[in-house]
């Protein structure tokens, strides 16, 4: 199969591109202080970062439409602000509180929203793929015109359950987009060591799945590949695969050092690669004046960002009785026609 990549370029007016500059200024500053209050003590467990990936999920955000789903991975709080999810209930929920999204029981790796159609967050590699299927299989059978975005990294890519799934979905013409967020290291192992193939979307080719590849470091790149991908889905011809080059600039995890990759190629990524710097780039470009705006946006993500904080120190701990909840139903009635 030919190499295709997703043009570099899209029309976007001001406005559009100053709503993307927000949002990806809320992951970033978002993820900023997640890592703070992880060095503090209050966030326990994992915690991954989303820091340099911020234009892939604002971009096919872009092109969701209502009643679209999204299910992804570990490195999940990204996708929960740019669903719409509320900062605080974020917050509260990875430091454990009962102002979380979860109660204060699931933390970084299981948290949902069904109001915003976010089924998590799940910590097993490439297991949301096969979920994200169903969920797109669950909207074939309802007929109804709505698509999932199915999130996995490229170390995922290599997962067993992800090619099960892709005979499904194409199987089946299931409405969905497969999202290989390729941030080039996996947990620790470049995907140059890892995957022989030299490109993964192209997997997809044995199943007769389309797909490209796109620049994941430019929102409008992503906007773009993602257009092309909802409107394959939404036409009834089965999966797409997006394969979005990106790049994280923490490591795998909080705990996670990063010695596998040089400062230098971290650095030489945030000053030439940047996905907000770019749009704002592209804004001061349109119209030199906005400087003043920019930094105003800046301030109201900030001042977001720490009432996040403030609520989720705030917020109770969740009563032991919690842990039993969503659990176990007692005195049930018995199944009629035992």
């Amino acid at each position: 199969m030919a190499a295709r990549k997703a043009a570099s370029k899209s029309n976007a007016s001001k406005e559009e591109l100053l709503e993307y500059y927000r949002e990806m200024l809320l992951i970033r500053r978002f993820e900023e202080k997640a890592g703070q209050l992880y060095g503090m003590g209050l966030i326990g467990g994992f915690c991954h970062l989303y820091i340099g990936q911020e234009a892939v999920v604002v971009g096919l955000e872009a092109v969701a439409e209502e009643g679209d789903r999204r299910i992804t991975t570990y490195r999940d709080h990204g996708h929960m602000l740019a669903c719409g999810m509320d900062p605080k209930g974020v917050m509260a929920e990875l430091t454990g509180r009962e102002g979380g999204y979860s109660k204060g029981k699931g933390g970084s790796m299981h948290m949902f929203s069904t109001d915003k159609r976010f089924y998590g967050g799940h910590g097993i590699v490439g297991a949301n793929v096969p979920l994200g299927a169903g969920l797109a299989f669950a909207d074939k059978y309802l007929g109804n015109d709505r698509v999932t975005f199915t999130y996995f990294g490229d170390g995922a890519a290599n997962q067993g359950q992800v090619y099960e799934t892709y005979n499904m979905a194409e199987l089946w013409d299931l409405p969905v987009v497969f999202v290989i967020e390729n941030n080039q290291y996996a947990m620790g192992t470049s995907v140059k060591r890892s995957t022989k193939s030299p490109s993964l979307w192209e997997r997809g080719a044995a199943y007769g799945i389309e797909g490209m590849e796109v620049d994941g470091m430019d929102v409008l790149a992503v906007k773009a590949a993602g257009q092309k991908a909802v409107e394959h889905c939404r036409a009834g011809k089965g999966p797409f695969i997006l394969e979005v080059m990106t790049y994280r600039y923490r490591g795998h995890s909080m705990s996670d050092p990063a010695k596998y990759r040089t400062r230098d190629e971290v650095q030489k990524m945030r000053e030439e690669r940047d996905a907000i710097e770019q749009v704002r780039k592209r804004l001061l470009e349109m119209d030199g004046g906005l400087e003043d705006q920019l930094k105003d946006i800046d301030k109201e993500i900030k001042s977001i960002v720490n009432d996040a904080a403030d609520f989720s120190k705030e917020s109770p701990e969740p009563e032991l009785k919690e842990l039993w909840t969503d659990i176990i139903v007692e005195d049930a009635p018995a199944p009629q026609n035992a």
